[in-house]
């Protein structure tokens, strides 16, 4: 069994071979779950890089492509009426 001490400032080391263990890096983000008598720690699952590519599914449009300077301008539009 590992032990560890809890600091003036609510801190607490994790041994280094658990972290390495469970790839641990600083930085890492832990979710703090009670449990009982106790907690768990596990980190907070990351996502999968996303690309525009894999969102663009989301948002069907019909419509033809629209140029760079067309979409600038419908935005520019938007503002002055949004004033």
């Amino acid at each position: 069994m590992k032990s560890t001490t809890l600091s003036s400032k609510g801190q607490v080391v994790i041994p280094r071979e658990i972290r390495e263990l469970r790839g641990w890096k600083p930085g890492t983000v832990l979710v703090i779950d009670e449990q009982g008598d106790g907690i768990l720690l596990r980190a907070m699952p990351s996502f999968p890089p996303t690309t525009v590519d894999d969102l663009l599914g989301c948002v069907p449009y019909a419509g033809r492509a629209r140029s760079l300077q067309e979409m600038e301008a419908g935005v520019a539009e938007g503002a002055r009426r949004s004033r």
